[in-house]
C-alpha cells in the first residue's frame, strides 16, 4: 500500500472528488480526516465507508478557529498530519459584467483564502516533523481562463501561485507542495452546466469523454505517495488533452 497509515486530511472530502480521493487514499492504507460543509453529507460518507480509519468534522475552510480546531484534534489522536488536500471548492458564475461583488467574494473567500488558511494552520505541524505533502485543487481554468469564470479562474490561478511560492518555502524543510488542474470532471459541480456545454467540451478533448473524480484522485495519490518524492511546485494538468 502507498500510504499506510499515513494521516491525511481532505477538505470537501464528503462528496465528488473530495470523497473519491479520500475513498482511494483509504483504500491505499491511509488513515483520513474529512472536512465538509455539508453535514449530512459528511456523515453518509462516514457511514458508507464503516472504517475505524476514517474520521469527519463539519467544517467552513473561511473559519480559522475551525480548521485549527480540526488541526488540534488530528494532533491529539494521531500524533501527526502526513497529507493535507486543499480540494474545497465552489463555483458561482455568471460574466464579468453581471457579477455581484458578493459572487466574487464568496468563491476568492472559499477557493483562494481557504487554501491559505488550511494551509497556514497544517504548515507549522508538517514543519515539526521535518517531512509533509501539500495537495491544491487548480484547474485548467486556472491556467488558461474561461468565459464566465472570472471568479472561480482567479481563485484558481491565484492556487498555483500559492503552489509554487510553498513549494520553495517548504521544500528545503522536507515537505513538497504540488497542485492538480483538473479538466472537466463528472461531479455535482458540472450537473449544473448546460448539456451542450459539457458536450462542447468533450468534443474539444482528445479522449472524447469528461473525466471522473477516480481520474483526480489517482493522481492525487501519485502526489501524495513516495512515488512522486521528487516532484515539487508542479501542476499536474489532468484533463484528457483539453488544452493541446
Amino acid at each position: 500500500m502507498k500510504l499506510t497509515n499515513k494521516v491525511t486530511l481532505i477538505t470537501g472530502g464528503a462528496q465528488g472528488i473530495g470523497k473519491e480521493t479520500a475513498s482511494k487514499f483509504l483504500q491505499e492504507g491511509a488513515r483520513v480526516v474529512i472536512c465538509d460543509y455539508d453535514e449530512r453529507a459528511g456523515r453518509n460518507t462516514l457511514e458508507e465507508f464503516a472504517s475505524d480509519k476514517v474520521d469527519f468534522f463539519k467544517v467552513d475552510v473561511t473559519n480559522s478557529a475551525q480548521i485549527e480546531d480540526v488541526v488540534q484534534s488530528t494532533v491529539d489522536k494521531h500524533g501527526r498530519i502526513d497529507v493535507l488536500v486543499n480540494n474545497a471548492g465552489i463555483t458561482l458564475d455568471g460574466f464579468l459584467t453581471k457579477m455581484d461583488e458578493s459572487d466574487w467574494e464568496k468563491v476568492i473567500s472559499v477557493n483562494l483564502s481557504g487554501v491559505f488558511k488550511c494551509t497556514k494552520a497544517v504548515a507549522p505541524v508538517m514543519l515539526k516533523q521535518g517531512s509533509g505533502v501539500i495537495l491544491n485543487a487548480s484547474s485548467v481554468v486556472g491556467l488558461y481562463g474561461n468565459i464566465g469564470q472570472t471568479n472561480y479562474a482567479a481563485t484558481k490561478a491565484g492556487v498555483i501561485g500559492l503552489t509554487k511560492s510553498w513549494a520553495k518555502e517548504f521544500g528545503p524543510k522536507g515537505i513538497r507542495v504540488n497542485a492538480v488542474a483538473p479538466g472537466f470532471i463528472e461531479t455535482g459541480m458540472t450537473a449544473a452546466v448546460p448539456q451542450k456545454i459539457l458536450d462542447s467540451m468533450k468534443d474539444k478533448t482528445p479522449l472524447k469523454r469528461l473525466g471522473k473524480p477516480e481520474d483526480i484522485a489517482a493522481a492525487y495519490l501519485f502526489l501524495a505517495s513516495d512515488d512522486a518524492n521528487y516532484v515539487n511546485g508542479t501542476i499536474l494538468s489532468v484533463d484528457g488533452g483539453l488544452v493541446i
